[in-house]
């Protein structure tokens, strides 16, 4: 009697993280207080760094290793894991502990944090059961939301697109799918109605189309009204404050000149650009208090070329720095000011601009990751101390709708934020801070809307990948979620060799993508009759429940998970 392949217990296992960071902290948390799993996290010091936070967590087992070696796995088990997350700083350990797993473990799930989620995409494929995701990609789009004053994100960036919920009223270009129809109750919406074209909120594809129509219609600012806001920005203000000063003393010498001594203003004029040439040839009658006010003139006269000069020279130099800040000479308002070019900031600065919403970028590296991407879009990008406020001018805070602060350091992105509100009060400040309890009670004391740190928002994705299969986003409908999620078909599987209408469920599921074998792009408008094959990956948009059985079909028999 031929034996029959055992189905995998979703409860099979235990769960391994591998990391000694803020996200290794998270999702230790989200896996033992929400899914309620047991959890072994390996670390280097239960004493240093996250060792004594991951320690208190209930259901969960810390263990203590210098190295990901091998003789580390076997030490916890892992060949008996049901997944495995490596969610180290360094990626290319993140890797190769991976691989180590796999020749271990060849059925246990692997989640590997990269922020690079091109090189992530070819990884994937070195794997059996894979997700590769960058924990600044999934918390980008609370930072968005908070910085338009979404209560929760209802974009998402998919496969090098950005998707967002419209109403079909609205006309957006392109539109992906019908989404739900909320006619009939707001709060308990007909999702993925068929046919789609009853649906009157639909999933569309951002193309920089302003969605604020008050961005479309907002009056230009006049020529003098735009170069005096400028003057700030091209002179530097200690300069012109010198400069001022010493004509003062000119024009007060002439003065003097002209009551003091007797002198008409035609004559105290003729003393006054004399002194200014250095030329000036003092009168035999002139008496004392005028030969004083004379020198000092002169002296005034001396370092008022030099300092002249110095204000324009730094204007140029200031100008050059500025490099693609090319609206110096137009005044900007209605915008978001995005602090920090770096991992999260590039995802930011990309979805709103996707979105329509005007940029200014702000970062002190000229080298930064994200300004690449935001010169080729050319997107203002001011190159300064955030901390300063003359950085802050730079980028038109006192007109813009929000500013949001997500560098690395803690410090500069509070300072940033307190600096904005000192230009305009009303601003908008969206603060990215590691420390939870420094961002509560900034949120408390100063009424700051603060996004937690990218970990909190990154760890939710992270742990419905190790339990769900690849969740790389969701979308608020109403009191509902929609789930967004990659699916292969894998050999053997019940979708192999199907039309790709048969994973289309009315209600539960709709393919939004297919990116065929091989390749690595996706088709976004993928036919209905197209046969489905091995190694074919499906974009899907889906209820819990879809997503549940639209993976159950793409996946082997002898390899199925019970629901997640």
């Amino acid at each position: 009697m031929p034996t029959v392949p055992r189905r995998r217990s979703a409860m099979r296992g235990h769960l391994v993280v591998c990391g000694d960071t803020p996200l290794a902290f998270r999702l230790a948390d989200e896996l033992a207080t929400r899914y309620l799993q047991d959890v072994t996290v390996i670390l280097p010091s239960k004493k240093r760094n996250q060792g004594p936070q991951i320690a208190e967590l209930p259901r969960v087992k810390v263990h203590e290793a210098p190295e990901l070696n091998d003789e580390t796995f076997r030490d916890v088990n892992a060949e008996a894991a049901r997944a495995v997350a490596l969610v180290g700083n360094s990626e290319v350990g993140n890797i190769h502990a991976a691989l180590r797993v796999q020749e271990l473990n060849p059925g246990a799930r692997l989640v590997i944090r990269m922020s690079n989620t091109s090189l992530g995409a070819r990884i994937r494929t070195l794997f059996n059961d894979c997700a590769v995701l960058s924990d600044g990609a999934m918390a980008a789009p609370s930072f968005v939301a908070a910085a338009l004053g979404d209560p929760a994100p209802s974009h998402v960036r998919v496969a090098g697109r950005t998707l967002y919920v419209a109403r079909r009223s609205d006309r957006p270009s392109t539109i992906i799918c019908g989404l739900a129809d909320t006619r009939h109750s707001e709060g308990n919406p007909r999702l993925l109605p068929d046919p789609g074209e009853s649906a009157n909120l639909v999933l569309a594809v951002a193309d920089k189309t302003p969605r604020d129509p008050l961005l479309q219609h907002r009056p230009q600012s006049s020529p003098f009204t735009a170069l005096t806001r400028s003057l700030p920005l091209i002179f530097n203000r200690r300069l012109m404050q010198v400069v001022l000063v010493l004509l003062g003393v000119i024009v007060a010498g002439t003065v003097v000149l002209s009551v003091a001594d007797g002198y008409g203003v035609g004559k105290a004029i003729y003393f006054m650009l004399l002194d200014v040439a250095g030329a000036a040839d003092p009168d035999p009658k002139m008496g004392a208090l005028g030969k004083v006010t004379q020198v000092v003139v002169t002296l005034a006269s001396l370092a008022l070329v030099p300092a002249v000069t110095a204000a324009v020279v730094d204007a140029i130099v200031r100008a050059r720095l500025a490099g693609p800040f090319d609206r110096l000479r137009q005044p900007i308002s209605g915008h978001v000011v995005v602090v920090g070019l770096g991992g999260v900031g590039v995802r930011v600065v990309a979805q709103l601009n996707d979105l329509g919403v005007p940029v200014v970028c702000v970062d002190i590296n000229e080298d930064a990751v994200g300004v690449p991407m935001a010169r080729r879009e050319r997107l203002p990008i001011v190159i300064g101390d955030a901390t300063r406020m003359e950085t802050l001018r730079s980028a038109w805070v006192n007109t813009c709708r929000a500013v949001v602060t997500v560098t690395s350091d803690d410090i500069t992105n509070l300072e940033a934020g307190l600096s904005s509100r000192e230009l305009k009060d009303n601003v908008r400040v969206v603060l990215r801070l590691f420390d939870d309890d420094l961002a509560g009670r900034v949120h408390r004391n100063f009424r700051i809307p603060v996004s937690r740190s990218v970990s909190f928002l990154a760890a939710p994705a992270f742990a419905a990948a190790m339990m769900e299969r690849q969740v790389i986003g969701t979308i608020p409908v109403g009191r509902k979620v929609m789930l967004i999620a990659e699916v292969p078909v894998v050999p053997g599987s019940a979708l192999e060799g199907c039309p790709l209408s048969d994973a289309n469920q009315p209600g539960e599921s709709r393919v939004l993508a297919v990116g065929r074998r091989g390749g690595q792009h996706f088709d976004w408008e993928p036919q209905n009759g197209y046969m489905l094959v091995r190694g074919d990956r499906l974009i899907v948009l889906a209820t819990r429940t879809g997503i549940g059985n639209v993976r159950a079909r793409s996946i082997s028999p002898s390899a199925a998970w019970g629901p997640g």
